[in-house]
């Protein structure tokens, strides 16, 4: 896997690690400063899309792939935090 500035060089990481907490299901991981930005840039991504009338909008196909790119970083780099945040 590339490295984040690489892949996306939009994500700028954090300084410090952070607590996240999945909104759904209430828990919570700790995410280093570079996890904390993707999460957030997929959080953003994902916002963007439903604004913009779903995935199924081709419009949004540009977005879309960069909210892949962005999640197989995150599950490559932190499985265990994926599984408890995204999945």
């Amino acid at each position: 896997m590339k490295k984040l500035k690489d892949l996306l060089p939009d994500v700028m990481p954090y300084a410090d690690n952070e607590f996240i907490t999945n909104p759904f299901s209430g828990e919570s991981y700790e995410c280093t400063g570079e996890e904390a930005a993707v999460y957030d840039y997929i959080m953003g991504l994902q916002h963007v899309i439903e604004s913009k009338g779903g995935a199924f909008n081709p419009e949004t196909r540009s977005y879309q792939k960069q909210l892949r790119k962005a999640l197989d970083w995150f599950r490559y780099n932190n499985a265990e935090g994926y599984m408890v945040l995204l999945d």
